[in-house]
C-alpha cells in the first residue's frame, strides 16, 4: 500500500541537513512542547498582502501542525478523491453529526522547502478507507508529527498507522496500534511526543484506552499501559522539573504522570471534570492544564513537582501537590500559555491572565470580534498570540494589563496550531500552508 513520489530530487539532495538546529520545530508546540518561542523573530505584523513569504496548497485535509527541521517543513494529510477539506464553526457545523468516509484515503506525509513552499516529495503511510465517524469540522490528519533530526514520525489515529521516515522520504518502519470509535464521532486528534529512543503515543478512545511507548528505532513496544479514561484528544507532555521528568497524560476526568522509561505510575489526579481538549503548559517548574465542555467550563489546575501518588482533586481542601485550582476557568480547545509569571488561558473568545504562583486571575477580557479560536496560543516574553478560525491572529501585550498590540488577518480557515522557526511563522490553513517572513534582499 506504500506509493513513493519524489519530486525535484536535485533540489532535495542540496537541501539535506541532518541534526537538530536551534531554529528546528521538531513536534507540536515546539522545543518544549509548551508553545513559548524564545526569542521572537517571525513579524510582529502581517497580512495576505504583507510579510508573506510564500503560501502553498496542500492536498487533502489535515489539521495537524507543521514541524520544521533545517530547511524542510512536513506536514500530514489525509487525500480522498474529492480532496475534501475540513468545515469550521463559523460554516455552521456545530450540530452536524460525524460522517464515515466513503472512500479509501491517502493518507501522507509532505515535505516542503522552508525558503520558497516548493513541495520536495510526498509519501504515502497508508491507504485505507477509516472505519469510524468524523465530525465535519475535524480531518483524518489531525495528529501532528514529530522528529529527532534524522527522522520523522507520523501517527494517524484514524486508521492507527505508526511509522518513521528519513528525510529523503524513505519509511524506516510501520506499525499498527489500532484504530478505535472516538466520543460523540468527533475524531481524534492527539500528537506524538518523543524523549530519548523512545516516542509517546495517547490513545483515549471511547473502546480500549491505552498509552505506548515505541521504540522510535524501530516501532517495537517498549511498554504500554490500560487506561480507564475514554476519549480525550490532549497531547502527551514531558514535564521537566529539576532532575525529573513526568509524562503527563490528559484523559476524561482524570490526569496521571508516568515514568517515561517504564510506564510507572509516579502520581494521578482524579475528579478533573470532562475529558480534555487542551493540552499542559509549563514554566518549567510547575505544569499547567485543564478542561472545558461545549456546555460547561471545567477546572484550571496548577501541580507542584512534588506531587505523587493517587490523590482527588477537591476544591474545599486541595490536596498535597496541587499549588492551586480555579473552578470553571480551563481552557477551550486552544491550549494555554506562559510568558513570564503570567499565564494566559482562553475560552470561547475570552482571554484570562493568572498568576502561575499563586492562581490568582490578573483579567477576563473578551476579544473583539473574535471567532473560535481551536489553534494553541504561542508566545515570547513580550507578546502572546491567538489565532482565530477565520485567519485572525491578536497580538497581546504579555503583562498583568490587557492590550491588544495589533491584529493580522489571512484569508483561510485555521484549526492547527502554529509553528515557528528562525525568522518565520507558519500557519497552515484548511486549504494553503503560509509562511510570514519578512522579505529578503
Amino acid at each position: 500500500m506504500r506509493t513513493f513520489t519524489m519530486v525535484m530530487a536535485a533540489v532535495v539532495v542540496a537541501s539535506l541537513m541532518g541534526g537538530v538546529s536551534s531554529a528546528d520545530w521538531l513536534q507540536f508546540r515546539g522545543p518544549n512542547g509548551n508553545g513559548h518561542i524564545g526569542k521572537l523573530s517571525h513579524p510582529l505584523k502581517w497580512s495576505s498582502e504583507n510579510n508573506i513569504a510564500w503560501s502553498q496548497a496542500i492536498p487533502g485535509g489535515g489539521w495537524s501542525s507543521p514541524i520544521v527541521v533545517g530547511d524542510r517543513v512536513f506536514v500530514t494529510a489525509a487525500v480522498d478523491p474529492d480532496n475534501t477539506k475540513p468545515m469550521g464553526f463559523a460554516g455552521g457545523v456545530r450540530n452536524m453529526r460525524g460522517k464515515k468516509a466513503t472512500a479509501p484515503l491517502d493518507f501522507r506525509l509532505i515535505c516542503l522547502r522552508l525558503q520558497d513552499g516548493s513541495i520536495l516529495w510526498e509519501t504515502s503511510l497508508a491507504n485505507e478507507q477509516p472505519k469510524y465517524a468524523i465530525h465535519p469540522s475535524n480531518t483524518y490528519a489531525t495528529e501532528s508529527p514529530t522528529s529527532d533530526g534524522q527522522h520523522v514520525f507520523c501517527y494517524f489515529a484514524a486508521v492507527g498507522q505508526v511509522a518513521a521516515v528519513d528525510l529523503d522520504g524513505n519509511v524506516t518502519w510501520s506499525t499498527n496500534i489500532g484504530a478505535f470509535s472516538s466520543g460523540n464521532g468527533f475524531g481524534t486528534g492527539s500528537s506524538l511526543a518523543l524523549m530519548d529512543n523512545q516516542l509517546f503515543v495517547q490513545c483515549d478512545n471511547d473502546q480500549s484506552s491505552f498509552v505506548v511507548a515505541l521504540d522510535k528505532a524501530n516501532g517495537n513496544e517498549i511498554w504500554k499501559r490500560e487506561r480507564s479514561s475514554k476519549t480525550s484528544w490532549s497531547t502527551p507532555f514531558l514535564w521537566k522539573h529539576g532532575e525529573k521528568t513526568d509524562l503527563v497524560i490528559c484523559g476524561s476526568g482524570t490526569v496521571t504522570g508516568y515514568e517515561p522509561k517504564t510506564g510507572k505510575l509516579r502520581w494521578e489526579l482524579t475528579n478533573v471534570s470532562t475529558a480534555f481538549t487542551a493540552s499542559p503548559t509549563s514554566d518549567g517548574e510547575r505544569v499547567f492544564f485543564g478542561n472545558s465542555g461545549p456546555m460547561s467550563q471545567g477546572p484550571l489546575i496548577a501541580l507542584d513537582p512534588g506531587i505523587e501518588g493517587k490523590t482527588k482533586l477537591d476544591t474545599d481542601e486541595l490536596p498535597e501537590g496541587v499549588a492551586w485550582a480555579q473552578m470553571r476557568a480551563g481552557p477551550g480547545m486552544a491550549s494555554p500559555v506562559v510568558s513570564g509569571e503570567y499565564l494566559y488561558v482562553c475560552t470561547r473568545g475570552i482571554l484570562s491572565c493568572y498568576n502561575g504562583k499563586t492562581g490568582e486571575r490578573v483579567y477576563k477580557s473578551r476579544l473583539p470580534r473574535c471567532k473560535s479560536i481551536t489553534a494553541s496560543c504561542w508566545a515570547d516574553d513580550k507578546h502572546v498570540f491567538l489565532l482565530d478560525e477565520s485567519g485572525k491572529t491578536f497580538v497581546i501585550k504579555a503583562g498583568p494589563e490587557f492590550e491588544i498590540v495589533g491584529t493580522n488577518q489571512i484569508e483561510d480557515l485555521f484549526w492547527s496550531t502554529a509553528a515557528v522557526t528562525d525568522g518565520a511563522l507558519l500557519l497552515r490553513g484548511a486549504e494553503k500552508l503560509y509562511c510570514i517572513r519578512q522579505p529578503q534582499p
